[in-house]
């Protein structure tokens, strides 16, 4: 429960560094962002960076613009991200409780 919660709060992330003026999110830059912040973009990054396409990139539901599609984009990553680690954490626990009964028997 409290981690539901916690993914429908997700777009406060959104919310406040807009209204705070803050920018963009620490640590999510694109290079370009980075060129402005620090006038240079590491090696690594630059080489790396197109590399991996996001399903939904920005956060951003597409189709939907606006603030709106940010903030449903961001509730979505939210909850495949828990469902992602509930499963692994499941399977996990299958496997572990499997070798321990074969192990008892």
């Amino acid at each position: 429960m409290g981690i539901a919660v916690l993914a429908l709060l997700s777009p406060i992330g959104l919310i406040l560094p807009a209204w705070l003026r803050a920018g963009a999110a620490w640590g999510e830059w694109s290079s370009d962002e980075l060129r402005g912040l620090v006038g240079y973009v590491p090696r690594g990054l630059g080489r790396l960076e197109g590399v991996w396409r996001s399903l939904l990139p920005d956060y951003t539901v597409p189709g939907l613009g606006g603030p709106l599609g940010e903030q449903l984009g961001y509730v979505i990553s939210a909850f495949v991200g828990v469902g992602i680690v509930v499963g692994l954490t499941w399977l996990l626990g299958r496997a572990l409780a499997k070798k321990e009964r074969r192990r008892d028997s």
